[in-house]
């Protein structure tokens, strides 16, 4: 660490003006300037020291799914943000090493950090605190002071399709969503609904048989869809929980000689590649994916080159992306 006499060397100033001053000597008769020099001093090599400390070998970073390869495909957004994660750690000359919570403590020992990436249970964030290596979440938080996470910001997304859906004269807007098991046997509901339901609750027209939950996958959409258009009242809006489902919902709506957006409009959510390929093509909430993979890398890889001790916890805009898949309801 650096000393007194490296302080007074830098700012031009005896030893003792330095000690008396990072001491707070109120006897001391100096000018504010002098005391300046010298904390500007002390904060500038307590700074390069630090800069010297950093590690600058390439890392090893351990990457941790919650989800298997066929539940990836089902839901391409895990799949985007997987990618992008592994880009970045090429592009940086890391080594990925793929890891399972089963894995032994001789694989973790070698790896630098780990990349946590899906959803994950009270259980599996302890144990992963228990592996004792900086961490980071992705589309999740584990424990705040114990890793950085990085998320979408759903209650700001979920709240702009409904303004949007609003402003188009809708409603009557249905809610197709899903819910998760996690390893505890918890179950996961979906924190897009809540924003939903509160919105309309406030609006005065909320109808609980609008809303379907089951999964998230495209065979959920269509199940979840053909009930909403079994029901004596049927919605003029849907907004599916992920692209996925508004797939799923399409089909359905199409099946049942409906047109979209004459008939039914969508709004999806993630804006995965595919989406403006439908047809209509969709209207969705863009989620920053290869933002959110590429900047896990570089908070991880920061966490460990500068030993940062103050966790950080990320919350990413996203966009509505507006397509041909909404029509306006007239009054």
């Amino acid at each position: 660490m650096s000393t007194i006499k490296d302080i007074a060397e830098l700012a031009g100033v005896s030893v003792a003006t330095v000690s008396r001053v990072l001491n707070y000597d109120e006897t001391l008769n100096v000018q504010e300037e002098t005391k300046k020099k010298v904390f500007e001093a002390a904060e500038q090599l307590e700074y390069h020291m630090k800069e010297k400390k950093k590690r600058r070998r390439k890392l090893k970073l351990g990457m941790i799914c919650s989800y298997s390869p066929e539940e990836e495909l089902e839901d391409p957004f895990y799949l985007a943000v997987r990618i992008a994660i592994e880009k970045e750690i090429e592009e940086n000359g890391f080594k990925r090493v793929p890891l399972s919570l089963e894995d032994g403590t001789e694989h973790l020992s070698a790896v630098d950090g780990l990349i946590c990436l899906g959803t994950f249970s009270r259980t599996t964030v302890r144990r992963i605190n228990e592996f004792q290596k900086p961490h980071i979440y992705v589309d999740a938080v584990g424990n705040r002071s114990t890793g950085d996470s990085i998320v979408t910001d759903i209650r700001h997304s979920v709240q702009g399709v409904m303004e949007y859906l609003w402003e188009q004269g809708h409603r009557q807007i249905g809610f197709v969503g899903g819910y998760e098991l996690d390893s505890d046997g918890k179950e996961i509901f979906d924190s897009r609904l809540p924003v939903y339901q509160q919105f309309l609750k406030e609006k005065g027209v909320l109808c609980d048989s609008f809303i379907k939950i089951g999964g998230y996958t495209a065979k959920h959409g269509y199940r979840l869809m053909k009930e909403l258009l079994n029901e004596v009242r049927q919605p003029t809006a849907i907004f599916a929980a992920n692209d996925s489902l508004a797939v799923g919902c399409y089909r359905a709506i199409q099946e049942s000689g409906l047109k979209i957006p004459e008939d039914m409009s969508v709004v999806g959510f993630n804006d995965i590649s595919m989406a403006k390929y439908l047809a209509p093509p969709l209207t969705t909430v863009h989620v920053h994916m290869n933002f959110m993979g590429r900047k896990a890398v570089k908070l991880l890889a920061e966490l460990i080159q500068q030993e940062r001790r103050i966790n950080i916890h990320v919350s990413v805009p996203t966009e509505l992306i507006i397509r041909e898949s909404v029509g306006r309801v007239e009054k």
